[in-house]
């Protein structure tokens, strides 16, 4: 009778084990970032759909660009750096142009992009959409990283949330090859792995002396000046800077995306002065804006370099994070090196008790220069031309903001943008979105989306009809998200105006579009709201239901079409506009 042998297990049971997907997922999670902007396709298609299945909001734009501008805005709006997930090579080119856009414009955001495998990108052996995405990116990305094996992922992830939202805020490329998304790794390994950010933008201290040499330039002022910025708006001090001006009693002036961190009809806001208070002021604090192109570089004749024979020569005190960014133009004589918040609040501590106003000559002089530059608008906005021009079509929208504080604003064109900047005041903080820095064409639309899932208030858009034309076709993800946005196009047939003619005849001039375009039917065959107007009632009507409804809308504007300006209000940096 034989023997029984015992059985010998040819199987264990194996650990759970997860994948490059997941774990992208799960270091996303780990750190806050709940939404996701982006256009699917190979390779992180499935990339999309996990994220969504597994509770991130994946939000899916007709062209990357536009969502990488809405990744860009998110990361001003929420102080988390705003997700734009692309495809390799052509995706990642499109969303190039917003990784550029953010770093210049210092908003936290992280360009996601599949790529080619290193072996075959480095040999150059011809893969589907092969390129070397991560040299491409470096010179136009505050840091770019890239990820090969799983384990990294948690790393790769964290120091791309670190490097956006750190210091000066910028743009940030991670790049992930395709065959990182299928790698397996033992679960629990994975999860050791992952990184949760602490601390990512520190505090930065301001020094003691250089408060106090900030504080003492500013006590010995006869005509000072404060000016904000969006590095201002992004700190979200909006508390302290508010006190700040108010207990200084120093005239101060917005730039476009600072107006609103005090009311634009704050007794102190020298907008409507703009151009006496730049030249006039003898020491000028600049609090989170740079002294570039947008304020003539902080010299010439717009700071009174040929002007007023005791104007000019003025001395900047340089609110920023950057210590590089001081003498970028002109001398700097008190910078003050940190975060805004502390050293506002620096700043409100040092002042003590009994600070004197500036001299009632200099705040009465600005106050009679914008009291009779207010007036001098009034007449222009009273006046209902027929057709429409900029100015009473954005009377009507003037109210509309005043009487929706807490809507979003985005704005972009050339004359759209700066008859809108100084005719539309607003109220609160961070509801004024626009072009930046770079005065680029095209955020339009990606704005809208981003601006209304971020706050969750209504959107009121203001475009140039050359700028619509960039994004215009992401009035469908408008629509299919149903968000509250409405659009309203100001047009006037053209860039800057529809009257251009070839003088060869034959084909319209390069700046002459379709006449008449009735953009508001764009909107409707996606099914939104379009309206066709032609008259402020028209508009104010259009405005305010759309406004009240929640419903995607487009409200096409029709102005005069020779109003309007070449260049806007920067035609000298038209060479042409120069040699006239």
């Amino acid at each position: 009778m034989g023997t029984v042998e015992p059985q010998v297990a040819t199987s264990q049971a194996q650990a759970p084990t997860t994948d490059g997907f997941q774990l992208v997922i799960d270091a996303l999670k780990l750190n806050g970032i709940e939404t996701i902007y982006g256009l699917p396709g190979i390779p992180i298609t499935d990339l999309t759909r996990r994220a969504q299945a597994d509770g991130l909001r994946v939000l899916s734009f007709r062209h990357e660009q536009s969502a990488g501008y809405a990744a860009s805005i998110a990361g001003f709006l929420t102080q988390k750096p705003g997700v734009c997930l692309t495809v390799s090579a052509p995706g990642f080119l499109n969303g190039l142009n917003a990784l550029a856009h953010a770093t210049v414009n210092c908003f936290p955001m992280i360009l996601v992009s599949g790529s080619s495998e290193r072996e075959i990108v480095d040999l150059q052996q011809g893969d589907y959409e092969e390129m070397d995405q991560l040299a491409i990116a470096k010179p136009v990305a505050k840091a770019a990283f890239r990820v090969l094996h799983a384990e990294d992922i948690g790393v790769g992830i964290a120091r791309a949330i670190r490097a956006a939202l750190s210091g000066r805020p910028g743009g940030v490329y991670l790049d992930l090859p395709a065959k990182l998304f299928a790698q397996g790794i033992d679960a629990e390994a994975g999860r050791r792995s992952l990184i949760q950010v602490v601390d990512p933008a520190p505090r930065q201290i301001p020094a003691p002396d250089a408060v106090k040499r900030a504080l003492d330039l500013l006590r010995g002022a006869k005509r000072p000046l404060i000016i904000l910025g969006k590095g201002a708006a992004y700190a979200q001090a909006d508390a302290d800077i508010g006190a700040l001006v108010e207990r200084t009693g120093i005239p101060y002036l917005p730039m476009s995306m600072a107006k609103g961190l005090l009311p634009d009809t704050h007794e102190q806001c020298a907008s409507a002065a703009r151009s006496f208070v730049l030249p006039g002021a003898d020491v000028v604090m600049l609090v989170g804006a740079r002294l570039n192109w947008l304020l003539s570089h902080g010299k010439g004749r717009t700071w009174g370099g040929k002007g007023h024979k005791e104007w000019g020569g003025q001395k900047f005190i340089q609110v920023d994070i950057s210590p590089q960014e001081a003498d970028s133009n002109v001398r700097i004589d008190a910078p003050l090196v940190g975060d805004i918040g502390s050293c506002v609040s620096a700043l409100l501590a040092g002042m003590g008790a009994g600070w004197a106003k500036p001299p009632a000559e200099w705040l009465d002089a600005v106050h009679g220069k914008k009291t009779a530059n207010v007036a001098r608008m009034a007449e222009t906005l009273a006046k209902n031309p027929v057709p429409m021009n900029f100015h009473s079509a954005l009377n009507v929208v003037r109210d509309i903001v005043r009487a929706n504080p807490e809507a979003m604003f985005v704005n972009e064109g050339a004359n759209a943008l700066d008859f809108t900047r100084s005719i539309v005041d607003m109220h609160r903080p961070r509801k004024r979105i626009d072009v930046g820095t770079w005065g680029i064409m095209g955020v339009g639309m990606g704005y809208c989306v981003a601006a209304a899932v971020e706050t969750g208030q209504p959107v009121i858009a203001i475009e140039g009809d050359s700028a619509f034309g960039f994004s215009g076709m992401e009035v469908e993800t408008i629509c299919r998200y149903k968000l509250p946005v409405c659009v309203v196009i100001m047009n006037n047939n053209g860039v800057y105006k529809g009257t251009d003619v070839n003088p060869r005849g034959g084909e319209v001039a390069p700046t002459v579009f379709v006449k008449d375009a009735r953009y508001e039917k764009l909107m409707e065959a996606f099914g939104g709201v379009g309206v066709y107007a032609t008259t402020p009632a028209e508009l104010r009507k259009a405005m305010e239901e759309a406004v009240r409804s929640r419903r995607p809308t487009l409200i096409n504007a029709v102005i005069d079409q020779t109003a309007g300006t070449e260049s806007g209000r920067i035609t000298g940096l038209n060479p042409a506009a120069k040699k006239k």
